[in-house]
């Protein structure tokens, strides 16, 4: 069986945004709530890395980290939250009550409630359409080709080639959740989560 992770190349991101935008067009999301909350199943975070003069910010997409070990998962109440065939971090929203305990459980910030819904959602690599041999929209429509997807346990995958030609990581190794959402030339440490 795979095990399906990404690779995001910071090198290749252009910074357009598209990754964002077709996600939210593709999914449904709303685009903001009266009380001013904005939801997506993608996020952005732009750290500043360095002192002046030498001051570089830095442009990272982030979204569920797809973990081995997910927080989310454990603390679901109603088991809404599961692993697909593929490997990949699903969820049921019809078995979602709302009660956020994996919004809080998440320590990548990666969950959301919809209050339109009453249900939380959140990234699933679009397993839907990884399961039909297809790329999450994401990475379809990234025009800098910035975001690849695939086998992280076969060592012949192109991801696996890429991830350790760029000695890329994951975000907060140290959470413990075990991410398999990988950074290319990305200063990790200086990320805030």
């Amino acid at each position: 069986m795979a095990r399906y992770g990404m690779l995001i190349d910071l090198n290749k991101c252009v910074r357009c945004r598209t990754c964002y935008v077709v996600c939210k067009v593709m999914h449904d999301i709303p685009n903001q709530f009266e009380s001013g909350k904005r939801y997506a199943r993608l996020k952005f975070v732009e750290p500043e890395v360095g002192k002046y003069p030498e001051v570089k910010r830095h442009f990272l997409p982030y979204h569920c980290m797809q973990c081995d070990n997910p927080a989310c998962m454990e603390v679901c109440p109603e088991n809404a939250i599961f692993r697909t065939k593929e490997g990949l971090i699903s969820f049921d929203p019809a078995k979602c009550i709302g009660c956020e305990a994996c919004v809080e459980a998440c320590p990548y910030n990666a969950r959301y409630l919809n209050e339109e819904t009453g249900t939380v959602d959140a990234c699933d690599l679009c397993a839907d359409r990884i399961a039909e041999g297809k790329l999450p929209w994401c990475a379809e429509r990234c025009i800098g080709h910035a975001m690849m997807v695939g086998d992280l346990d076969d060592p012949n995958s192109d991801i696996s080639k890429d991830i350790k030609r760029t000695n890329a990581k994951p975000l907060a190794s140290h959470f413990g959740t075990r991410p398999k959402v990988y950074y290319a030339y990305a200063d990790i440490n200086a990320v805030p989560l």
